[in-house]
């Protein structure tokens, strides 16, 4: 009988912890990139793993993504990113976090340097960073320009 009881108080402490479950919140965070300034890519890389960790021990989920422009792509450049292996630990870790490249910025780059130019593996080209940014604003998702 003592064991009924205690599987019934078992059981309706599981119940009563459901709803906090369903409390977990999803946060979309898009950070900007448009410097060639390591330190500026090494704040936004410090800022994501931040934001992560806090939220993490909320017990919230997040989805993060990184968008770079103009100067800003040379953190995604295979030739001259100065935090390219923080990016790729970064993906490994962390499976809701992408690395945006602005096309624009990319092809004007090539056309500069009359050759093709390569790209971290983890890098997603989207046509316009700054359309990604608009984008994902008016989603929802917060903006933040470390």
């Amino acid at each position: 009988m003592l064991k009924t009881a205690l599987r019934a108080t078992g059981f309706a402490v599981a119940l009563s912890l459901a709803p906090l479950a369903a409390l977990a919140e999803t946060h979309r965070v898009a950070f900007h990139v448009d410097q060639n300034d390591p330190q500026v890519m090494n704040m936004t890389l410090n800022n994501v793993n931040n934001l992560i960790a806090y939220y993490a021990e909320q017990g919230d989920e997040v989805e993060v993504q990184v968008v770079t422009y103009g100067p800003g792509l040379h953190m995604l450049r295979e030739d001259t990113s100065p935090v390219a292996p923080r990016i790729a630990q970064m993906a490994l870790e962390h499976e809701n976090v992408t690395f945006q490249a602005c096309n624009n910025t990319l092809q004007g780059m090539q056309r500069q340097a009359g050759h093709d130019i390569a790209l971290l593996s983890e890098a997603n080209i989207v046509p316009s960073g700054v359309v990604q940014l608009v984008t994902l604003q008016e989603q929802g998702w917060s903006y933040i320009r470390p």
